[in-house]
């Protein structure tokens, strides 16, 4: 394995702890906005994935529960980001982890557009390394002109850029090929912890209207569901100062 999984931690012990689990880019280098709106309110701890290609859902879950045992981490609310949400419901299952509330940012507990999943995975896989690599640029360059008066921000999307690799490719399909076949809804029809979901009104990637429906209609435990309607598939960075304010309030209640 290229590498192994990786943990940092912001804040204080006394704080409560809001765990980060990233979507499927694997890392931390979009939500560095998102957590320093939350600096000094929670206790932040963010991962970043191996690059695995064998890995299973259990086989993530059960690296994060070590990670946060080794680090003293016995208790927390799991923050699960697209694909991120589904660890965090293994990790619900499995029950190694005491989780105190559970909120999906851009998640959801099966795919709504299984099809969808394929199509993505289909064309992925397919596209030549230099049309990647464009689009990459073409990225790059849209956020350092959204983000020119943010120094960090920008300094995050160049490591994003970076980690943006042949093997990270692989990965990255290698969990979109997890989440087509992820089915955690007995777990979400199950669970009694509070359960709140956060989406981006422009979000073509997981639609929230097909998601706000089951969890409405299928998850007795969901307290609370918000759309921010100017953000994206990546709420916690597209809508930071929002979303912060919206975690908090979770929490807090």
């Amino acid at each position: 394995m290229p590498e192994e999984l990786q943990v940092r931690i912001h804040g204080d012990a006394a704080l409560p702890t809001l765990i980060y689990l990233p979507g499927i880019h694997g890392d931390w280098t979009l939500v560095g906005d998102f957590r320093r709106q939350l600096a000094g309110t929670v206790r932040f701890v963010e991962f970043t994935y191996p690059r695995t290609l064998i890995w299973s859902l259990d086989d993530y879950a059960a690296a994060i529960e070590s990670a946060l045992a080794q680090n003293g981490i016995t208790a927390g609310w799991l923050l699960g980001e697209s694909y991120g949400s589904q660890v965090l419901w293994t990790m619900i299952r499995r029950q190694h982890f005491a989780a105190q509330g559970i909120i999906l940012a851009g998640g959801f507990v099966k795919h709504p557009l299984y099809w969808g999943v394929r199509l993505v995975e289909f064309f992925f896989a397919r596209m030549p390394s230099r049309l990647l690599r464009w689009l990459l640029h073409g990225f790059a360059w849209m956020a350092r002109f959204r983000y020119r008066h943010s120094p960090e921000t920008r300094e995050n999307f160049t490591e994003f850029i970076a980690r943006r690799t042949e093997l990270d490719r692989q990965a990255a399909l290698h969990r979109l090929r997890q989440v087509a076949g992820s089915d955690p809804r007995e777990t979400a029809r199950a669970t009694r912890l509070p359960v709140y979901c956060l989406s981006g009104g422009l979000d073509p990637i997981v639609p929230w209207p097909l998601t706000r429906r089951w969890l409405r209609r299928h998850c007795p435990a969901l307290r609370g569901d918000r759309i921010l309607w100017t953000a994206d598939h990546n709420v916690l960075g597209t809508g930071h100062v929002e979303a912060a304010r919206q975690t908090l309030a979770w929490l807090r209640a």
